[in-house]
């Protein structure tokens, strides 16, 4: 069988040995004779994994003692309406930096009309279809929190410095967390779906300063205020309990790597093999502003004058083994995911795909 390198945006490459334990589990889980599909979420077994999760996301990012990890349902979409009913009082600052924190300040102004409060964008990169991260912006010091997009999955930017913010400072990681360390004292929350590095579609998690809940005036549904989850440790409901058994063996997959430091390492070697080649290869151009350019989402677009080439290049790469690397519908062009299971391998793979093309095409 021909070798495969997976390039998918998300749901994302996992670890195979994850999946190797997440399929014993779904025949047999840890010797109960039953499988984890079925096994109820009150036992002693299911509550072990639920614990031990929770211990190695504290462990890899080392998260101080005062915040609470959150495994919820829902994905990060449902996220963007938990931040603004558990934190916008009066005001909601956001940072305009792709689609995805497009939705969350969408979210955010829809909730905050019900209420006369509002919600801006401090700053947009929208003026060059989000190809850079803004800067000298000012965050207002009224505000009630300041939420930021760290990495674009659909334009390739990412945010890898933790900003000082002189409000409380939230953060949607969906698709850069556990790829690089993080001061998670700096966030009253970070949150995100788990399917670009934590494990597979289904469940979302948050890490939540415990301090920061219940400050906001009004009315929190049960289901969506975040303490009913602090209270009931993620199982107030039934949860989502393979895609968290999953994100359980993935998170054990990376501590046996070497942990967050390790997976960066390796995230940066990735990473400039790969635009390295982007911008030496005359067929191709990178679309974010070098400075700016994420580790986990390389985009990038035919040269100009050769953009008739596209289709001919996705159909050669996926002739090769390419998976995934065909753009977002939204924006076109080529965008290859180097999520933390996708390996220097795979990255070779693909530049010496690129190269050839290349050479066919001089």
């Amino acid at each position: 069988m021909k070798k495969l390198h997976v390039f998918n945006a998300g749901p994302c490459l996992l670890p195979q040995e994850a999946l190797d334990r997440a399929a014993e589990a779904i025949r047999d889980f840890q010797g109960t004779g039953i499988s984890v599909l079925s096994i109820s979420h009150r036992t002693k077994e299911w509550e072990a994994v639920m614990d031990g999760c929770r211990a190695l996301w504290k462990e890899l990012l080392n998260i101080p003692d005062d915040y609470e990890v959150l495994f919820l349902g829902g994905g990060a979409s449902l996220q963007f309406l938990y931040i603004a009913m558990n934190f916008l009082e009066k005001k909601g600052a956001y940072l305009e930096t792709g689609v995805w924190a497009k939705k969350a300040l969408k979210e955010a102004k829809g909730f905050a009309g019900t209420k006369g409060a509002e919600a801006v964008a401090v700053a947009s990169s929208a003026d060059r279809n989000f190809c850079y991260i803004p800067k000298g912006y000012e965050i207002p010091a009224d505000a009630d929190y300041f939420h930021i997009t760290t990495n674009n999955t659909i334009y390739g930017t990412e945010i890898r410095k933790d900003i000082d913010s002189p409000v409380p400072l939230i953060a949607d990681m969906s698709s850069d967390i556990l790829s690089r360390p993080v001061d998670v004292s700096k966030y009253s929350v970070i949150y995100g779906g788990a399917q670009k590095n934590a494990g597979p579609a289904g469940v979302s998690f948050a890490i939540v300063r415990k301090d920061a809940l219940g400050k906001v005036s009004h009315y929190l549904p049960t289901m969506l205020d975040y303490r009913t989850h602090v209270d009931g440790k993620s199982m107030f409901n039934t949860p989502p309990v393979f895609p968290i058994y999953v994100m359980y063996e993935t998170l054990r997959w990376l501590k046996a790597e070497g942990g967050v430091e390790e997976i960066n390492r390796r995230n940066v070697e990735k990473a400039e093999a790969l635009y390295a080649e982007i911008d030496r290869n005359s067929l191709f151009t990178g679309t974010a502003d070098r400075e700016d350019r994420s580790i986990m989402n390389v985009c990038f677009v035919m040269a100009p004058g050769r953009e008739a080439l596209q289709d001919e290049f996705l159909s050669f790469a996926k002739e090769r083994g390419m998976v995934g690397i065909k753009g977002h519908r939204s924006v076109g062009g080529f965008r290859a995911s180097i999520y933390n299971a996708c390996t220097l391998e795979d990255v070779n793979a693909l530049v010496a795909c690129m190269q050839e093309f290349e050479q066919i095409h001089k």
